[in-house]
């Protein structure tokens, strides 16, 4: 473990009620190509991530370090865990949503949309109702560095919700360019979706939009909660004040509930994804290029069970 000295920006006041200025950032991996996915899991006191050109998933426990929790990953990018505490992932390599039983075997959730192969799965959520929300870009079929490069058999990039009890999948939003991380407020009044498109495109959007969500599991009323800037949001959480935890090109940008910038976790390297974690869910653990990192916050995330 080697800590990361000079932690923190400062933009407003509020910043400091929600942050430890003396807990520095510590680097507790740093033997990925490229680190992304991070879930935390309280029952077992670990953290899993994606190592996504390794091909693997790896697994970090308090005082006994890093290993590997699966070998051959099919390229996951994006991983949450179910409401049965059940793994759930992004595969590229297989362009599915996949979940992990108690037993070790692999459940499909979703590997096409009207016929066609999804793109490359990115980013996950699951809700109260058990509704798997993914994100589907085509990053993952871009080049083989990621997955396999394929052309796109769907129309566009997709926001999807699936239903793994009846098999349903459906389009929730058609107009983002990259559609990539995805978070629920806490009452699940609320969707925030990040686009990245500016990833491959200088003039490409780089913000987080927030939606109403529908009891019929609509989304309306879509707007811009925020533009991230430098580069672009991948993955992000909420605590439970709803302030937006995002990635950025350096670091961690925090924003309030009305997408003020109120501060930044500075990072070395370009973050991919964060999660709350930790036994108070008060351990902000951030993937960030090769590297695994962790820091003390003065909030908490949103817990699920």
């Amino acid at each position: 473990m080697a800590l990361v000295g000079d932690s923190y920006e400062y933009y407003d006041d509020r910043f400091y009620d929600l942050t430890v200025p003396i807990a520095e950032v510590e680097r507790l991996y740093d033997g990925c190509r490229w680190a992304e996915g991070p879930v935390w899991f309280n029952d077992h006191a670990s953290l899993i991530w994606s190592d996504i050109p390794n091909q693997r998933l790896l697994r970090w426990i308090e005082g006994q370090g890093v290993s590997v929790f699966r070998a051959r990953s099919d390229f996951a990018n994006g991983n949450t865990r179910d409401r049965q505490g059940r793994l759930v992932s992004c595969e590229h390599g297989t362009r599915r949503v996949t979940r992990t039983e108690p037993d070790g075997s692999i459940a499909v959730i979703a590997d096409s949309y009207r016929g066609k192969r999804l793109n490359s799965p990115n980013d996950v959520v699951v809700k109260s109702d058990g509704t798997v929300w993914f994100t589907d870009p085509n990053y993952g079929i871009m080049s083989d560095y990621e997955g396999y490069k394929s052309e796109m058999e769907q129309d566009g990039c997709y926001v999807f919700c699936a239903n793994p009890e009846t098999g349903e999948l459906k389009v929730v939003a058609d107009d983002f360019v990259k559609p990539n991380g995805l978070c629920f407020n806490a009452d699940e009044s609320r969707l925030y979706i990040a686009d990245s498109g500016r990833s491959h495109s200088p003039d490409g959007p780089h913000h987080i939009r927030v939606f109403d969500v529908g009891d019929d599991n609509s989304l309306r009323n879509g707007r811009v909660f925020c533009e991230v800037d430098p580069g672009v949001p991948d993955g992000f959480r909420l605590d439970i004040h709803e302030n937006v935890w995002s990635s950025c090109q350096n670091g961690v940008i925090c924003f309030d509930r009305e997408g003020t910038p109120l501060g930044k976790i500075k990072i070395p390297t370009m973050v991919a994804n964060l999660t709350f974690g930790g036994p108070r869910h008060n351990r902000l653990f951030i993937t960030a290029t090769n590297a695994l990192y962790a820091v003390y916050v003065a909030t908490t995330g949103i817990q699920t069970p």
